[in-house]
């Protein structure tokens, strides 16, 4: 197997392609690899997996943990389709406040490596959709956060006109908050 990793203009953050087998009877890939993903140049130690089903239409985030408990993820869609999304909330970055988006989904197999400092979240594009990340860290409810899904200072472009939210996710605070006193400096 082989494992690609393609910057994007966030520094850091990095779309991971890994090669599998894929014949009448189905596939098999190697979602990770610790050795050939070092070989590539992504060593992280994961502590927990998560995995969620969503609707579609469905927005999460955008979520965040913060310097107290830094988390990075390994974010892959194993059904359905989804727009994957992360934002830049290192203060001292000269992409804070940027955010990148990209298509991840159960046939083109890509995953999306989101380093610690980032928000995270998506849109569910498939009736149902199920994501699965591996975490750097564990899960603090004393050290998460949120960033506003349809902030406008941010402009996140989202393929969904009238999602449906959790009612945290309609109350984070927006992104000119977070500016003033940022979790990542």
């Amino acid at each position: 197997m082989r494992t690609t990793l393609t910057e994007t203009p966030l520094e850091g953050l990095l779309v991971v392609g890994i090669d599998g087998f894929e014949d009448g009877r189905g596939f098999f890939v190697e979602s990770w690899n610790a050795r050939d993903f070092r070989a590539a140049g992504l060593d992280a130690a994961f502590v927990q997996d998560n995995h969620s089903r969503s609707a579609r239409h469905v927005i999460r985030g955008l979520h965040y943990q913060d310097a107290r408990a830094p988390v990075g993820k390994l974010v892959r869609c194993t059904r359905g389709a989804l727009y994957d999304v992360a934002v830049d909330l290192r203060a001292e970055s000269p992409t804070f406040g940027r955010w990148f988006g990209i298509d991840l989904s159960a046939d083109n197999m890509k995953q999306l490596w989101i380093p610690a400092g980032f928000a995270h979240g998506f849109a569910a594009l498939a009736e149902p959709t199920e994501v699965q990340y591996k975490q750097t860290g564990y899960y603090r409810p004393d050290c998460e956060g949120g960033i506003l899904w349809n902030d406008p200072d941010l402009g996140i472009d989202w393929p969904v006109a009238d999602p449906v939210l959790s009612e945290r996710d309609r109350a984070h605070p927006r992104f000119a908050d977070y500016r003033n006193d940022p979790a990542f400096r």
